[in-house]
């Protein structure tokens, strides 16, 4: 039988450059029993009471104000001209009083500086109208 002797007299052992990887095996089995755990957990239904039925329908339709504005700037109300800036937005203000708003539709026309279409909503935003809406976004599209 043999044994192994190092060279050189020297009796300090060699150093192990090993990671010990049984930590790192631990902690992961560790962290998949937590999830096996807290799976079924997750997985309960919460029981609610939802209405049964069609909702009732609003008591009125909203009235609708159709808002143009043609390629060179020129703005309408329901297809009558607006003159300027300061009779659109007495109108605005109008509408803006009403206890119940009506929904303001902005149609721009396709070739209208977006300057124009911005100073309508900035009125409408300055006198309080809060239910506004852009019509025809689809030609834009192409």
């Amino acid at each position: 039988m043999g044994m192994n002797v190092p060279s050189g007299g020297g009796s300090e052992p060699e150093v192990m450059v090993d990671i010990n990887t049984t930590p790192l095996i631990d902690v992961m089995l560790v962290l998949l029993i937590m999830l096996i755990i807290t799976i079924p957990i997750q997985m309960h239904a919460v029981k609610m009471d939802l209405p049964v039925g069609n909702p009732p329908p609003p008591p009125k339709q909203p009235e609708v104000v159709q808002i143009d504005i043609d390629f060179d700037g020129t703005t309408t109300w329901n297809g009558t001209l607006v003159p300027d800036r300061a009779a659109l937005e007495a109108r605005l203000a109008q509408v803006a009083a009403e206890p119940d708003q009506a929904e303001i539709h902005l149609r721009p026309n396709r070739l209208v500086p977006y300057k124009d279409v911005a100073a309508v909503m900035a009125a409408a935003q300055r006198v309080g109208a809060t239910k506004i809406g852009l019509i025809g976004n689809e030609q834009y599209m192409q």
